[in-house]
């Protein structure tokens, strides 16, 4: 028992967030969920599948008097079983001591001469932001970038996925979709418009790959301005210490570095499916499409999805979306059908529990025709449908493939293809990974920026803050906005129990909807509360015009641990959609009626 003792302090003392736990039990169940929900990659070992459980529960209880399950420890501190470790969560105290982790160094990265103290693979906004903090400190820094063309043969130049054919572009034609609704309601304000308004596609396009050509060249001038050489090539690992180059001429060159980021983001998923690669596009195309779309076919339900169907309907194209199962997997699911719905009676036509098992050529073009043959997964029954354009959204992979992780010795989850890392180091101590390809964390832009700053101030400054994946703001940019902040109340009730939760709610009408004439009761807003703990807001959810400007103000709150009560004290801006969140009253288990009249 001394011995086996003695080996479970080791494993407490040696892992970042260990749960002792057992496939049976339902609180464990609660912990694994909350831990997937903060992003963490906790270590699970569970006793009721290892052959000495009964004998590690036993050390267990000699070492912390808890002789249940789930037994959480962070850090080599104990937190405690389930109850401890939801409270923990609601006061913040558990978030702050998975970042308080000890980071690993490598002690052998000073005895060598390098080419680089740090080479950057990646020049996407993660990339970038890492790149001009390294070379702001002083480090000697190289970016590495290079874009592989799409199966349709498109390319971009330095900025990765959200200036060029992600974020910058997708709101600007969400915004070019908001005018042109703001059009319509501006006859009731008085402005006498035209019958025949026409939306042109290749003014819009021309206009915004402009801008995006300046932000290009505004990244290569700001690496140069912080020193940091930037080289077109892509960057593959010979060993831990060194990459080959090879330029879009073919001409290689061999760089070694101290320390290596990789920030190689992701691309668009293609299913293995006949004629997909071959006649769809994916967002990586539609920025840059030539000429108009046509009758358009979105296959998926991702935000990308419904973000790109919802603008391309309000431009006026015939405009489908595929859908298999449910819309924003992983996002509160009542908002999501919400925000579905609105689209659906704003143009979008929806395919539900649809699969596609077919695209072939029927005319060229531009634009060309494509038949998609597809099948319902509830009946069977089979169909197809013609269509200028069929635009994939059904996920993203990164871009961890054919860099020469495996000769650099760095790990990569088998399945999903991303890396594991602790605190953004791999499990080689001098090689880094920030972004979209981290295993666990959010796809999401900011947060890449946030995570290359950080980590270049610990390595090359004085800062010791790390990134906290955890009450990260989003909004997905629907026709309708959706923006939300911390747990889908779904969750929450698995995590917290639904009697421990209380969701207050309430539908609003902007004021700028009341002349332009706008639906009624469609606007919604909802916080999900822990009555547990002085009703802290476990999730803020929105679905309105605006979403995202609403949403960031609120998360600073958030993370601070605002309470119902808090929101409650705050005073409104009137007349505001923001302001519905400081005069919300009704809960949904009271069974009233949510919907509003009046201002």
């Amino acid at each position: 028992m001394a011995e086996l003792r003695k080996k479970v302090l080791d494993l407490i003392q040696s892992t970042h967030v260990l749960v002792y736990s057992k496939t049976t039990c339902p609180f464990c169940d609660r912990v694994k969920l909350l831990f997937k929900k903060m992003l963490v990659d906790a270590t699970y070992i569970e006793l009721d599948k290892t052959d000495n459980g009964a004998a590690v529960q036993e050390a267990l209880a000699d070492i912390t008097k808890l002789n249940t399950v789930p037994n959480v420890f962070v850090n080599g501190d104990h937190v405690g079983g389930c109850d401890s470790t939801l409270a923990a969560f609601s006061s913040g105290k558990l978030s702050r001591m998975i970042l308080a982790g000890q980071k690993r160094l490598d002690p052998t990265i000073t005895d060598h001469k390098y080419d680089y103290d740090v080479i950057v693979i990646g020049g996407g906004s993660g990339g970038l932001a890492c790149s001009k903090e390294l070379g702001k400190l002083g480090a000697r820094v190289c970016c590495l970038d290079y874009v592989k063309p799409t199966p349709q043969g498109t390319t971009w130049g330095l900025g990765g996925t959200c200036v060029n054919v992600g974020c910058i572009p997708k709101k600007l034609m969400h915004q070019g979709a908001l005018l042109g609704h703001g059009l319509d309601d501006s006859k009731k304000f008085g402005w006498l418009m035209p019958d025949a308004v026409k939306h042109d596609w290749s003014t819009m396009v021309s206009a915004i790959q402009n801008h995006i050509g300046s932000l290009n060249w505004g990244y290569r001038v700001a690496l140069r301005d912080k020193e940091v050489k930037y080289s077109n090539s892509y960057g593959e690992f010979i060993d831990s210490h060194t990459v080959k180059c090879v330029n879009r001429r073919g001409k290689e060159e061999v760089m070694t570095a101290a320390r290596f980021v990789i920030a190689t983001g992701g691309r668009p998923r293609y299913p293995d499916l006949p004629g997909y690669k071959e006649y769809c596009i994916s967002s990586d195309d539609l920025f840059s499409l030539p000429h108009p779309p046509g009758k358009t076919l979105v296959i998926g339900a991702s935000y990308v999805a419904l973000e790109c169907a919802g603008f391309l309907a309000a431009f006026g194209f015939d405009t489908s979306c595929m859908v298999r199962s449910i819309f924003l997997r992983g996002f509160d699911q009542q908002m999501a059908e919400k925000a579905g719905a609105y689209m659906a009676e704003h143009g979008v036509k929806f395919f539900k529990k649809v699969i596609p098992t077919k695209v072939e050529l029927v005319e060229e073009g531009p634009p060309r025709k494509l038949r998609v043959e597809y099948k319902n997964t509830s009946t069977n029954e089979v169909g197809s449908e013609e269509f200028n354009t069929v635009l994939i959204a059904v996920g993203r992979d990164p871009c961890t493939s054919g860099i020469g992780l495996d000769k650099a010795g760095v790990i990569v989850d088998e399945k999903t293809g991303k890396i594991p890392t602790v605190y953004e180091q791999t499990n080689v101590p001098h090689i880094y990974a920030i972004g979209d390809v981290l295993k666990g964390k959010e796809e999401l832009t900011p947060v890449a920026i946030q995570a290359g700053k950080l980590l270049a101030r610990r390595l090359y400054g004085t800062g010791k803050l790390e990134c906290d994946y955890i009450n990260v703001p989003t909004t997905v940019f629907t026709p309708l906005e959706y923006g939300s902040i911390g747990l889908p109340e779904e969750d929450a009730i698995a995590i917290f129990g639904e009697n421990n939760i209380e969701v207050y709610h309430t539908y609003f009408k902007p004021l700028e909807w009341t002349v332009a004439a706008r639906e009624d009761n469609t606007c919604y807003g909802k916080l999900v509360c822990n009555k547990l703990d002085n009703e802290r807001v476990l999730g803020f959810h929105v679905l309105g015009p605006n979403a995202g400007e609403i949403t960031q103000g609120y998360v600073v709150g958030m993370k601070l641990g605002a309470t119902k009560a808090d929101f409650d004290a705050s005073i409104g801006i009137h007349p505001t959609c923001s302001e519905t969140f400081t005069t919300m009253e009704l809960t949904k288990a009271s069974g009233a009626d949510a919907k509003q009249t009046g201002c």
